[in-house]
């Protein structure tokens, strides 16, 4: 089976977010599976130079509404296929890969993110430069979006799976953006890429793809709801019958304590030992009292309202009077951020905050915090809560999407049966955080019990090998169909 699988980022390429690290590693998956994947994406400046030997195996010119472009092959470090859509007027700049260096949107990202979808589109029709040929287009969020909308107007296009990793993001550009990037003016009508005025690049995916897949099965029902349907949940709900939720997978080998080099001490399920030398190694690295006895919450996040620091912002007084300790890093929403360091210097020794981002950082947090805190509004799928489990650091989570799919809370009866691995609330306020934060202190100072949901949860199977197989089937039902 040959697989195009296009994206606007991947691991360990070009990352911004966790699409980054779904492009990089199912593509991985699906290649151990014996998948004739190959990855496109744009030929940013960091990602040329990151990789070597590339060779140019086609040129495109005459696009309607696009510059010329080369495509280059190259490989990832792990040996799956890359291809690269190399034109410097629209890649070749610095800033971020969305935004320029003041956080503003790139102004072309239409013709920007068009043209690796038309490429998608190309490559996977009739009127193909390449002798390989792809059984299946897999596209992947808005940056995508347009290539399922080309697909259906090409000749003898290959079936489409478009991938929805977060909703809330659409790709919203002017009406005659249409036109202009060389669709059929009739695609602008409500049964297509129409939406309230504007051309969506995700609606045009959702619409016209052949298979429409999200990133967990919660997140799938959600979204064909108002609450977070974003204005597609009347479109989703129609094509119900083609739209599944699979859950990601997390890289095992880079999340994995036993060998992990971002940690002061190695550990296992076999020994848990290792995490307190790793607490401890927190607390001192974030300005904590060192306080083997104390529980340690640790988040690491965007401060954002959709990944709910607003109302841990508010509840910290109560976090830390239960008595707690805080371990905090990201970055996000300017005022989140003083509010975090203001809070931070107020209880100097009890709460430690660490603006930005810092990869080492953040797998000291998940091996040295006693649990995780994560309060997502909305998640389709979460990662964290994920590492968390695996590095025996309970979870603590808002019930929504992946993050209700993938912890169990902990009552009499989940530890009965075994499964108990986190603590979940339903009340996305202050209040509902609490009570399970307290919940789990109180869980925490049970030690055999608190030993019991640190190892069911690290006992758990979070790699891509499922996943991976279940798009496979996805796939397979295209060909077949």
């Amino acid at each position: 089976m040959r697989v195009l699988f296009a994206a606007s980022e991947a691991a360990p390429l070009i990352k911004t977010g966790g699409l980054a690290d779904v492009s990089g590693a199912l593509p991985a998956a699906l290649h151990r599976m014996g998948v004739d994947v190959r990855v496109l994406l744009p030929g940013y400046p960091q990602v040329l130079k990151a990789l070597s030997s590339l060779q140019q195996i086609a040129r495109f010119t005459g696009l309607p509404g696009y510059p010329d472009a080369n495509l280059l092959r190259g490989a990832f470090p792990n040996g799956v296929p890359v291809l690269l859509v190399e034109c410097p007027e629209l890649y070749q700049r610095g800033g971020g890969i969305y935004q320029d260096e003041h956080g503003v949107d790139w102004t072309d990202n239409a013709q920007r993110f068009g043209l690796l979808s038309k490429i998608a589109a190309v490559l996977g029709s009739a009127d193909s430069p390449l002798e390989w040929k792809p059984d299946v287009v897999h596209c992947n969020d808005w940056q995508t979006g347009l290539a399922p909308a080309y697909l259906h107007f090409a000749n003898d296009a290959a079936p489409c799976v478009m991938t929805v990793h977060n909703l809330a993001f659409q790709g919203i550009f002017p009406p005659q953006t249409t036109v202009e990037l060389g669709l059929p003016a009739q695609c602008f009508q409500m049964e297509g890429v129409e939406f309230y005025g504007s051309l969506s690049f995700l609606k045009a995916g959702l619409y016209y793809a052949n298979h429409i897949t999200t990133v967990s099965p919660s997140y799938a029902k959600e979204i064909q709801m108002d609450a977070l349907g974003s204005g597609l949940q009347g479109l989703l709900a129609s094509r119900r019958g083609i739209l599944t939720g699979i859950l990601n997978g997390i890289d095992t080998d880079e999340w994995n304590p036993a060998a992990d080099p971002h940690l002061a001490y190695s550990y296992n399920a076999a020994d848990l030992r290792g995490k307190s030398p790793n607490k401890r190694e927190l607390q001192r690295r974030m300005g904590l009292h060192i306080d083997p006895e104390v529980p340690l919450i640790g988040l690491v996040c965007r401060f954002t309202h959709q990944k709910g620091m607003d109302v841990v912002l508010e509840a910290v007084p109560q976090l830390l009077a239960l008595p707690a300790q805080m371990a905090l890093l990201g970055s996000g929403d300017a005022t989140m951020q003083r509010a975090v360091l203001e809070l931070s210097h107020h209880y100097s020794g009890r709460m430690g905050a660490f603006v930005g981002f810092d990869e080492a950082l953040s797998h000291l947090i998940e091996a040295g915090a006693d649990m995780f805190l994560m309060p997502s509004r909305f998640e389709p799928c979460g990662l964290n809560q994920m590492y968390s489990q695996r590095y025996g650091t309970p979870p603590i989570v808002h019930a929504t999407g992946g993050l209700i799919d993938t912890v169990m809370d902990c009552n009499d009866a989940s530890l009965a049966c075994g499964d108990a691995c986190g603590f979940v609330f339903d009340r996305m306020d202050a209040t509902g955080l609490l009570d399970a934060a307290r919940r789990a202190v109180a869980t925490y100072h049970d030690k055999k019990t608190w030993r019991q949901v640190q190892l069911n949860g690290m006992a758990k199977d979070f790699g891509w090998s499922q996943s991976a197989a279940a798009y496979h089937r996805i796939y397979s039902s295209l060909l077949r169909r």
